[in-house]
């Protein structure tokens, strides 16, 4: 890229912007002692005491240095590192026994997590906050959305339904239905196509988020999806009726969903899981 006075002055602007935790990267900062005490660190970005690296070393471009590159939007969840062995985490904070969390730990608990149906996000670690125990955060292995990369053959889409349909079921099974199965809440474990790692945030870049991470096929790896985010899920009992009310969701196309009549939740499922496909497969694909 050309270096002009104009693009310097963006530059300019940008790196004082990222020069400044935003709103929901404070709360993390602020977290990141008492995270580390527990056995995750979080970014230098997040640490006490931060200084930008583009201030004291001008050698490079500010959007070169790791440390410039901020969270997406989504205040509740943050990468971190397993401090043990390096494993790259995702952590969500919830509100303590609520019943995201209490699903979710369920389907990875035990005996079920040893079940090669499970396609539910392994719980690595539940910690509960220090200062606010209302609050707990949620480990879980860092994961890519399902197109990133991209399906490469007619059997990476094989696959991937084998996985889905077959997690789907197992969900099922155990009598939860998740209501919010739609493309951005199921990802994928890619960790084989890195060998030597990506960066959190700049998924295309090794951990220093400047140098190009090199990349294998889906065919050199093996990839599992996984469903995440039960935040609207439910768990109905075996003797209770299979009905629900709610009209939250990713997928509005869903016919019956109501705040006032109830329906079935399980059948929802498999409606999303269906226009997903539509969507993200056979109208990308035709």
């Amino acid at each position: 890229m050309v270096d002009t006075p104009r693009l310097r002055v963006i530059r300019a602007e940008g790196a004082a912007l990222q020069a400044e935790l935003n709103e929901y990267e404070v709360p993390w900062r602020d977290r990141q002692v008492f995270l580390a005490s527990q056995g995750y660190m979080l970014r230098p970005r997040y640490r006490p005491g931060w200084v930008p690296s583009w201030q004291t070393d001008t050698s490079k471009y500010p959007e070169e240095f790791e440390d410039y590159w901020e969270l997406p939007p989504r205040q509740h969840l943050i990468d971190a590192t397993r401090i043990s062995d390096g494993q790259l985490v995702y952590m969500k904070r919830v509100r303590s026994g609520d019943a995201e969390s209490t699903i979710a730990r369920m389907l990875s608990s035990g005996r079920l997590s040893e079940d090669p149906r499970n396609h539910c996000v392994p719980i690595l670690d539940y910690i509960l906050d220090k200062d606010d125990p209302s609050i707990a955060y949620m480990v879980m292995p860092y994961l890519r959305l399902t197109d990133s990369p991209p399906f490469e053959t007619v059997n990476d889409i094989i696959d991937f339904g084998s996985q889905i349909f077959e997690g789907l079921v197992f969900i099922h099974e155990h009598q939860v239905a998740h209501r919010d199965c739609s493309e951005k809440n199921i990802m994928m474990d890619a960790t084989s196509l890195f060998p030597k790692g990506h960066h959190p945030v700049r998924a295309g870049f090794l951990p220093d988020a400047c140098t190009p991470a090199p990349q294998l096929s889906r065919a050199h790896g093996r990839i599992k999806y996984y469903y995440v985010d039960f935040g609207i899920s439910v768990r109905l009992a075996t003797d209770s009726p299979r009905l629900v009310t709610g009209g939250y969701g990713r997928d509005q196309d869903v016919p019956e969903l109501s705040f006032h009549v109830p329906y079935d939740p399980f059948k929802v499922d498999i409606f999303i899981l269906g226009n997903m496909f539509r969507r993200e497969i056979y109208n990308v694909s035709r």
